[in-house]
């Protein structure tokens, strides 16, 4: 799989592809039927072609989405405290997830859908407990885990969710797969390097990068990104561009800034002071 989505986003452009969708759902509907070695080679082509297009369209709806925020506002430089301002973040995107794909499976399995809906219920089971790994970070920063995803809820991760809720809940959930793949797919850009520039920001000995770990290119993610796109690529051309539209507005709103303005460092601090672990405040007294 290439890492290079986000690379030309100038050129990006989400519209509904139709060549790509139709050579995709062509291939899909015309594959060769010969038992010859042969034939059965140009059948596997055919569907690494099928599967190659179906990413393209969906990491094109991606950096159109990058592409039209076009925003100069960049997050504020990451410090230890802001680290944990993402970490609650990240508890808040990942509490639902299990709970909310167990649905998608059944609605999708209600609806005749089954390879959906084995695909909704392996989600439930992969994401479950994510939630519990980034409390277990916050934790290792010295701070009442429970506390301060109580106090720190950031406006971005909320409506995350909300649209994965209306996703899972529409008459059709298939924008469901989308957001999947737009979330999944952005983690696969930060890898070891990234990871280790966050631990070397963070006090020696703290442990606070698991959940990050989990949904990186050196977690999951990249295998859950590829049997997702096998999932779409077996998708009629409707349900394709509806996946794309999902997509879109996934990444539109992870690449969007706040209405409200980043918190600042100041604001973080005053708020998570007083949720420091009393063994962190007996180590500074």
């Amino acid at each position: 799989m290439r890492n290079d989505l986000l690379i030309n986003t100038e050129s990006a452009c989400f519209v509904p592809d139709e060549t790509a969708i139709k050579t995709a759902n062509y291939t899909q509907r015309h594959r060769p039927t010969s038992a010859k070695g042969g034939d059965r080679s140009v059948s596997k082509m055919s569907d690494a072609e099928r599967i190659a297009q179906t990413q393209k369209l969906l990491d094109r709806a991606i950096a159109y989405a990058w592409h039209t925020v076009k925003s100069d506002r960049r997050p504020p430089k990451l410090t230890p405290i802001r680290w944990v301002w993402r970490l609650a973040g990240a508890y808040h995107s990942s509490r639902h997830t299990s709970r909310l794909m167990e649905e998608a499976a059944q609605r999708f399995a209600a609806s005749g859908r089954q390879s959906l809906a084995d695909w909704a219920a392996q989600k439930a089971r992969e994401e479950a407990g994510h939630d519990q790994l980034a409390l277990l970070d916050i934790q290792s920063m010295g701070y009442e885990a429970e506390a301060v995803v109580q106090a720190l809820i950031p406006s971005a991760a909320t409506a995350v969710v909300d649209y994965f809720t209306q996703s899972v809940q529409a008459i059709n959930p298939i924008g469901c797969v989308g957001h999947s793949y737009a979330s999944e797919r952005l983690g696969t850009f930060q890898g070891e390097e990234y990871i280790q520039s966050v631990e070397a920001l963070l006090p020696q000995g703290t442990h606070a990068t698991r959940w990050l770990r989990i949904h990186s290119g050196v977690g999951a993610e990249v295998n859950h990104v590829e049997e997702t796109v096998e999932i779409v690529a077996e998708m009629a051309s409707e349900e394709c561009m509806r996946v794309a539209r999902a997509c879109y507005e996934t990444a539109l709103l992870r690449f969007t800034p706040p209405k409200e303005g980043y918190i600042s460092d100041e604001e973080l601090q005053n708020v998570l002071k007083p949720l420091k672990l009393n063994t962190y405040l007996v180590a500074e007294n």
